[in-house]
């Protein structure tokens, strides 16, 4: 008799931990926040053609020995110089291409399309 209350003391247990742990915002912002990454590396941006959903948060983390920059052609985004392992977001609000670059070696080039 006391082994069936402990098995059933530990799965209501459980299910107060499913049911009430994260609430329903928390789970709900979750699924409907996306992010993508893009690599800078070896004076690349990888991958080099990304495509998102509009709402979408796109970070560029530079994994390189040399800081880089993300500067979109038509100036919607732009960062400061990213050290190594620095990163920088763009939460893209509307569809369109954004070409982009490097500012201090422009050469490097990548584009981001964002869909609906």
């Amino acid at each position: 008799m006391r082994t069936r209350n402990c098995v059933c003391l530990a799965g209501l247990a459980l299910l107060s931990v499913i049911f009430f742990a994260v609430p329903g915002d928390a789970v709900g912002a979750s699924r409907s926040a996306a992010i993508a990454s893009v690599t800078i590396d070896n004076f690349t941006f990888t991958p080099q053609v990304l495509r998102v959903k509009v709402g979408t948060t796109v970070r560029w983390t530079n994994q390189d020995d040399i800081p880089h920059t993300v500067m979109s052609e038509n100036a919607e985004f732009h960062s400061k110089a990213l050290d190594t392992e620095d990163s920088f977001s763009f939460t893209a609000a509307k569809a369109g291409t954004y070409n982009y670059f490097c500012s201090l070696h422009p050469k490097m080039t990548g584009k981001l399309v964002v869909e609906q």
